[in-house]
Order: C-alpha cells, then structure tokens, then sequence
C-alpha cells in the first residue's frame, strides 16, 4: 500500500474534513511515531498515530464507508443510551460503529439516516449552503385545516428561531397525512411547525435526503452505499 496522507488518514478515522484534520495536526496533539506530526506527512501501516494520546488503529484510516439505515422509532441517533431508549449503533456491526450520523432523526422519528467517516461528505450533506431537498411522510393527530396547510407552505409559521416553510401534499382524504418537503434542518422542525397550529405529530418517516433513498430497506435494515454508482445514477 501506497504511503497516506496523514490528513486524510485522520479524516477517515475520526470523521472529520480534511481542513479539520489539518487544523488538529497545527494544533499539536497529533503524533506520529512519537513526534509532533506536520502538515502534508504522509504515514503507512508501520506508522504509530496519536490522537488527544490514543492510537489510531490504521484500518481505521483506510477507507472512507457510507451507510444508510432505516431507523426505527424508538431509537437515538447517538452512541450513549438517553434513559431506556437503545441507540442506532446497537443495529449495527463493529465495522460501522465508529461512523458519524449525518444529521440525526429524533428518538420518536423513523427512516433514512446516514452514517460516514467522511467528514467533508457530512459537510455538504447537513450546511446550509448546500441545499439538501429532504422528504418525510408525516401523520396527525386530527385533521389539517384547509388555511393551516395554506399558512405552511406559502406563508411560513414563525417557531421561535425563525420562519418555517414546509411544502405540503396530502396523502389521505382525512387530511391527516402529509408528504412533506424541505430544505432545513432546524431541530424538530417539522414537530415544531404543526405544534405552532395546535397539532401533533404522531408518526414522522424520513423517505428521502438529498439524492438517497431507503430503496426498500426495511426497519433497523441498513446498506453500504457506492457513492461512484449514486454519482452515476
């Protein structure tokens, strides 16, 4: 194997951006063999790399992994447990579990969730400057109001840290189930903008996020993805 660019290996490992793992190495608590690292070193697998003094087993550097998980309700998008509430990593083998969520889908939620150790991949999927159209089936717990939908998608509903604009299509003739589109990722977002009206969300399913999609993935199922073939797609 060719010799790695330490950036890069500790963009992997860690699940950072390259610039970010840049910036670690200037900050003087990366290692390697002993010595302060540099920028632009390149390492192999004789190398010895310390984070924050810890080794970073070097397989862990060697490929950057994507994974799309159908999240079932219930769960937390974390690794440490919130109360009796079991987290996503638990559906997932020791191959993925020092992957990073892609954003988070809250404990009551479901759907797609994404998990990498790309950092910049994570970057460009969650900022605000690149707009990611995300998808979501959502359920009430009564009818929506004709004016409310109106309010929503062309209007906006203020939820305290600013304007929310959902764009609507009804799926049922009891109005009480919603596709829903957006481009944020404001916290609770969507529970939050119906909340405003004086609904409540009983069921929300993320189907699509950006280009992804669950593709027949089944609760708690999960996929490694080729980027190249999405790309290609």
């Amino acid at each position: 194997m060719e010799p790695l660019r330490l950036n890069k290996f500790l963009a992997q490992a860690i699940g950072i951006s390259r610039r970010e793992a840049d910036d670690l190495i200037v900050s003087g608590i990366v290692s390697v063999d002993g010595k302060p690292a540099v920028l632009g070193q390149r390492i192999d697998k004789s190398s010895k790399v310390c984070y924050n003094g810890k080794i970073i087993p070097f397989e862990r550097g060697g490929e950057f992994l994507y994974v799309a998980l159908n999240k079932p309700a219930g769960y937390v998008c974390s690794r440490r447990k919130q109360g009796d509430a079991p987290t996503i990593y638990e559906l997932l083998p020791a191959r993925y579990q020092m992957l990073k969520t892609v954003g988070r889908l809250d404990k009551d939620s479901s759907g797609l969730i994404l998990l990498t150790n790309d950092g910049d991949f994570a970057f460009q999927m969650t900022h605000p400057k690149f707009v990611k159209t995300k998808v979501y089936e959502v359920e009430l717990d009564h009818a929506l109001e004709p004016l409310h939908q109106q309010m929503i998608s062309d209007f906006g509903i203020e939820i305290g840290d600013g304007v929310s604009k959902l764009g609507l299509l009804k799926l049922n003739d009891e109005r009480t189930k919603f596709e829903v589109t957006m481009s944020e990722g404001r916290n609770r977002q969507i529970r939050r903008t119906f909340q405003a009206l004086g609904y409540s969300v009983k069921n929300l399913h993320r189907k699509t996020f950006g280009k992804f999609q669950l593709s027949g993935l089944g609760s708690g199922e999960y996929t490694e993805i080729n980027l190249d073939s999405q790309n290609q797609s």
